[in-house]
């Protein structure tokens, strides 16, 4: 009687932590709502691009070359910075399919990420390329907009997995042509995640091997897997406008404060 209730127990804990890993942490009173995530992935977001937009040009300046340890001590938090950034995208990658299974307009949901990545082209190329328009390069935003309509596709045709795979590798195609930020390696991870949705602790896991080309990325899913599924703080526009907003602010004191403070 005794070896039945154990057994009995341990298969209960078995199927206990099966769920747990099956449906992460939705509905639990715990982990992070959809703001707290999306919050740390701007703030995160923000170190990247300062150290590209701002930390960066003042390493090439003769001024900080010419000082051996002011110019190391820079480097490092330049590489820092950058590598801290990299968790950013795939925390955005995973808020693309949990928004694709949960808008009630998904067009709508196209056409906005649409319309930002207009209004975000030349912010990107004013912050963080070589001239005021670069053609060479397009913002994430096209990339996110890229892997919705993929995965929107791949959602169509999920009976048949033959048209599933061309989709995905049309989207590949011109993500790649396109030149967008993270290109076809994005539009990858978002196809991973929507494949895997179902199941929390596999969505994470094939996300995290998905992106593991990029030195620290894999590390969001940790905080991905403790989402809750609750939205929190209804700030959707400005998640949206901080991205350009952000840029050209960064962009501003790449091209005129820093060339102020720090003359050639």
């Amino acid at each position: 009687m005794k070896k039945n209730t154990e057994m009995k127990n341990a298969s209960m804990a078995a199927d206990s932590l099966d769920m747990k890993l099956y449906r992460g942490f939705v509905g639990s009173a715990y982990g992070f709502s959809g703001t707290m995530l999306k919050t740390f992935a701007i703030i995160i977001m923000v170190l990247d691009h300062t150290g590209a937009a701002v930390v960066y040009p003042i390493l090439r300046r003769l001024s900080i070359t010419a000082n051996r340890e002011l110019y190391g001590q820079l480097k490092l938090l330049y590489s820092l910075m950058r590598g801290i950034g990299r968790l950013a995208f795939p925390i955005f990658c995973f808020f693309i399919v949990e928004g694709f299974f949960h808008t009630k307009n998904r067009m709508l949901y196209a056409y906005r990420l649409f319309l930002f990545a207009l209004l975000s082209e030349f912010p990107f190329d004013y912050c963080l390329k070589p001239g005021y328009i670069y053609w060479q390069k397009q913002n994430v935003y096209f990339t996110l907009l890229i892997g919705l309509l993929v995965i929107w596709m791949m959602d169509l045709v999920r009976q048949r997995p033959c048209l599933q795979y061309l989709c995905l590798a049309a989207g590949l195609m011109l993500s790649r042509a396109m030149m967008t930020d993270y290109n076809y390696k994005g539009v990858f991870l978002i196809a991973v995640l929507y494949l895997l949705h179902e199941h929390r602790f596999y969505e994470c896991a094939g996300g995290a091997a998905a992106i593991a080309w990029e030195s620290w990325a894999p590390l969001s899913f940790i905080l991905c897997f403790f989402y809750n599924g609750k939205r929190g703080r209804g700030f959707k526009y400005l998640f949206y406008c901080f991205y350009p907003g952000h840029l050209l602010i960064l962009g501003t004191i790449r091209h005129y404060l820093i060339p102020m403070l720090l003359p050639r």
